[in-house]
């Protein structure tokens, strides 16, 4: 009967705190314990107590108890999360009517107020509330117990290690045996301090991580995941960590930093996953802030393509630096609204509204944008909208060539008619060496704004790679892939890319357009080269998923295995930023631009895609098509 009626109301609580007021009835049946205990024991030595004088002692300390708890209110601590704190709240509680009542015998027998009949010794003060102590914490303990016994019933096992034997390792340990849903257990810790190793936590063992990191320790002890639990580690470090930890088939997962704990505190939801990002990402880079306020405070900005992924970011990053005014333009509707609705109603950006303008347009409708340069007069352009994707351009490059090429056309010579300071286009590794039509109209582009500087309007080009978590970027078409079932498609085995985060691009974009003098084409350092198909088994492992195949589905029109960073002819220069590169890139002469381009515009009207491209071929000699319908012009050409 007991059994059924103890087992309902653990079932009554087991998701929420028991009510505060059950809990203070407990602790005052245990201090009535107590105050009979203490004074069992207290009776021996005293002649003459009466049941008077005892009620009298039980009424004072019982009172004085009530209104300490209520005041310190060790009751409202919810018990299955109970942590040091509650404890030391406790003893408290416990210790303050020792000093209380002491102090009253102290005066007591200095004055005789009181009969001395009626007081309560030294010796049964100290005995009650030492007893209340133990009785208190001794429940709360028990109460504990049975809670995660019986639940550890009904939950799944997950054997589990912690990297990290600090504070947050010892943190996120507690947080894991708080869990609902299934039961982890703390087999090892590793820590790279020496002196912790050998050494136990929570009785589980401190070991180094060649010890636990290998096939031979995860098979005996059965491990199927990591946490890492340094939220400060280095990115190199941390990124090791999960390689290795992927390699051995475990799960990865990670503590995120303290101020990313809700309302201060930590459970066991809010342990991360690792994200293939983290496994791209690189240590963040220092730029010279003193360069880029020069640079734009108080300055009135244009950002083309201001809804994309690069140019949103940039815009986030200019807002910081103080600039008179962003004009933020795109053609796009739905994704500008949605980033003046960012930028409008979220810190830290929202205090800069003033400073905002949001602008629908298209660059390449000149009569449109001049109506903008007039209105706006921009000392800075920095020019990011363009096509991207390479198999739609290789099917459309009209288009290709009207945006890209003209588009960027229409802003740079509206920017030196309007008194731009200074024009920063947004380019590609795509438009070195060009194999598709896309990476042909950027190195136009390029082509284009470095012969146009002039004494007043300075152009400068940045180039890089890919970036994690752009708009139509293999990583988001990877997790849409996973979250159907599989499988992750790559066009070729042996492909590999560049990557690098938005905001560190966007970083040295801001950098480089503020350290060029006009002319330049600036290209970033951007790391080592990742195999995509690596990326996708990283993936699939990261997901936790099991049976996703990777399908190889042939290289797409355009597309080559490697993206370079310099043209064959080109060489680099170092700057006074080591991620940041000046190329030495051909010279072209003005009057031949504007013939060869202003023929190519003709063309443009033709509609005549073969037309269009065997032009931008004669005037970009590099570009030699791949895996493209256009290649039998490159045939022709041979001929």
């Amino acid at each position: 009967m007991f059994k059924k009626f103890f087992f309902n109301v653990v079932k009554r609580f087991r998701h929420s705190a028991a009510p505060g007021w059950i809990v203070l009835c407990i602790d005052f049946v245990l201090f009535t314990v107590a105050f009979i205990v203490a004074e069992a024991f207290a009776i021996r030595s005293v002649a003459g107590l009466t049941i008077e004088s005892l009620l009298f002692k039980y009424i004072i300390t019982a009172g004085v108890t009530l209104l300490l708890f209520l005041a310190m209110k060790p009751y409202r601590n919810i018990i299955r999360h109970m942590g040091l704190n509650d404890i030391f709240r406790v003893l408290i509680v416990c210790a303050l009517p020792i000093l209380i009542f002491g102090s009253i015998n102290f005066f007591n027998n200095k004055l005789d107020v009181i009969d001395g009949d009626y007081l309560l010794s030294y010796r049964a003060i100290a005995m009650l509330y030492s007893i209340l102590a133990v009785l208190m914490l001794l429940a709360r303990f028990t109460l504990l117990y049975i809670y995660n016994q019986y639940f550890k019933r009904s939950r799944p096992i997950c054997n589990v290690v912690i990297y990290g034997a600090g504070a947050a390792g010892v943190i996120a340990n507690n947080a894991l045996k708080q869990d609902l849903h299934q039961e982890f257990r703390v087999v090892a810790f590793i820590d790279d301090d020496k002196t912790k190793v050998n050494q136990q936590l929570d009785s589980v063992p401190v070991m180094r991580a060649r010890d636990v990191l290998n096939p031979k320790f995860v098979k005996a002890k059965d491990v199927t995941q990591i946490i890492i639990a340094i939220p400060t580690i280095r990115l190199m470090h941390k990124q090791a960590i999960t390689n290795r930890a992927l390699d051995l088939g475990l799960t990865v997962k990670a503590v995120p930093h303290i101020s990313l704990w809700m309302n201060g505190t930590f459970t066991s939801t809010q342990i991360q996953d690792i994200k293939i990002e983290d496994l791209l990402e690189r240590e963040p880079i220092k730029i010279d802030n003193i360069n880029v306020i020069r640079e734009v405070l108080d300055k009135t900005i244009l950002v083309t393509g201001a809804a994309g992924s690069i140019g949103s970011e940039i815009c986030r990053q200019l807002l910081q630096y103080k600039p008179k005014q962003i004009v933020m333009l795109d053609q796009a509707e739905s994704p500008l609204y949605d980033l003046q609705f960012e930028l409008k109603n979220n810190e830290p950006y929202k205090k800069y509204v003033d400073s905002m303008a949001f602008v629908i347009a298209n660059v390449k409708d000149y009569s449109r944008m001049e109506e903008v340069f007039e209105q706006y007069r921009p000392n800075l352009v920095y020019h990011a909208a363009a096509y991207k994707h390479v198999p739609f351009m290789e099917e459309n490059p009209y288009e290709a060539v009207y945006v890209n090429v003209f588009g960027s056309k229409n802003v740079a010579d509206l920017a030196i008619k309007y008194g731009a300071e200074k024009f920063v286009m947004v380019s590609t590794d795509k438009a070195v060496n060009p194999t598709n039509v896309m990476g042909a109209t950027k190195r136009m582009a390029e082509i284009y704004i470095q012969s146009r500087s002039t004494e007043r309007t300075h152009f400068v080009t940045t180039r890089f790679g890919n970036v994690l978590g752009s708009n139509g970027s293999v990583i988001p078409l990877f997790k849409k892939q996973l979250a159907a079932g599989g499988p992750l498609t790559v066009t070729h085995k042996d492909i590999i890319r560049y990557f690098m985060t938005i905001p560190e691009a966007c970083n040295l974009v801001l950098e480089a357009g503020a350290m060029g003098q006009g002319g330049d084409i600036f290209v970033f350092d951007m790391g080592k080269p990742v195999k995509i198909y690596d990326l996708a088994k990283k993936m699939i492992q990261l997901s936790g998923l099991k049976g996703i195949e990777i399908k190889e589905i042939g290289l797409r029109p355009g597309e080559k295995l490697y993206e370079e960073l310099l043209a064959t002819k080109e060489n680099n220069i170092p700057t006074y930023h080591p991620k940041i590169l000046r190329a030495e890139v051909r010279k072209y002469k003005l009057e031949d631009i504007d013939r060869e381009y202003g023929e190519l515009q003709d063309i443009l009207y033709t509609l005549d895609d073969r037309q269009i491209v065997a032009k931008m071929k004669s005037i970009v000699p590099e570009f030699i098509s791949n895996n493209s319908v256009y290649c039998e012009l490159d045939k022709k050409a041979e001929k």
